[in-house]
């Protein structure tokens, strides 16, 4: 049975991106709306996001249980990768932790993470410090994105 992200990591999520109803430009300048959901080109020219199977017009703003259902959604992707890729045991809190790294940093940049690999290795005790290379945006180390990951590694570290 593939892990899924529980409902104390989806709160972290909702502490370390915010949720707004409203579009809003990330760190990186890019247009994004809900819980660090980032807007497609599509969605962008449609001015509509799928939620649950229905296409929905977000430029009056979602509601707060739209942008849940969104994240659900969103995540999805990143679970599956960690699912797939991850050939060791992994607690829930860890699960977690990852799940936030690969939504952030996206599902290609993960695959092919020395982070990844030493994990797969067994080295859980060098996930921390990988976790602490992924800071930058555009070359410039992002204090938000410093912040949060020193909050996935308290998660990695936190017994489940």
């Amino acid at each position: 049975m593939p892990m899924q992200v529980g409902r104390s990591g989806k709160n972290l999520f909702k502490e370390w991106e915010g949720l707004k109803t409203h579009v809003y430009l990330d760190s990186g300048g890019q247009p994004t709306i809900g819980i660090g959901h980032l807007l497609t080109r599509s969605e962008r020219t449609s001015g509509k996001i799928m939620i649950q199977g229905q296409a929905v017009n977000y430029q009056n703003g979602l509601t707060e249980q739209q942008c849940w259902d969104l994240l659900d959604q969103d995540l999805d992707v990143a679970e599956k990768v960690v699912n797939e890729q991850v050939k060791v045991p992994l607690n829930q809190n860890q699960f977690d932790a990852l799940v936030s790294f690969v939504f952030n940093v996206g599902t290609s940049a993960f695959s092919s993470s020395t982070l990844l690999k030493l994990l797969n290795q067994g080295q859980y005790d060098q996930v921390p410090t990988q976790l602490r290379r992924w800071v930058r945006d555009s070359g410039k180390i992002v204090q938000g994105l410093v912040n949060r990951r020193e909050k996935e590694i308290v998660l990695w570290n936190t017994p489940a």
